[in-house]
């Protein structure tokens, strides 16, 4: 593993991932750790031969008037709430019977 890191190296423990714990750990735990995790089972090469590259659709910058209200309420999580209003709007576009373009 890199010694050096990129980004911010003062990390919050928010979403309770000791990182700490990580950048001490040896290859041999990091992989013991990714093989019991039932989440990040590994692949083979079938599962790459249909693989594509997707990049997701750009955002566009609009402008739009909120209740301050409603606004001040997605913003008590923190960092992120326009990307939380975004997935709000389009589980009701969804819902609704939209569709998100194939790319996305």
């Amino acid at each position: 593993m890199k010694e050096d890191t990129t980004g911010k190296t003062a990390m919050s423990f928010e979403n309770g991932t000791d990182w700490e714990r990580l950048r001490n750990m040896s290859d041999e735990e990091l992989h013991a750790a990714a093989v019991a995790d039932p989440d990040a089972q590994p692949t083979d090469a079938t599962f790459w031969e249909n693989a594509k590259l997707v990049f997701p659709e750009a955002k566009e910058v609009v402008t739009i008037r909120l209740d301050s209200e409603m606004l001040n309420w997605f913003k008590e999580e923190g960092k992120g709430y326009q990307t939380r209003m975004n997935a709000v709007l389009c589980a009701y576009m969804r819902a609704k019977g939209g569709h998100r373009h194939p790319s996305s």
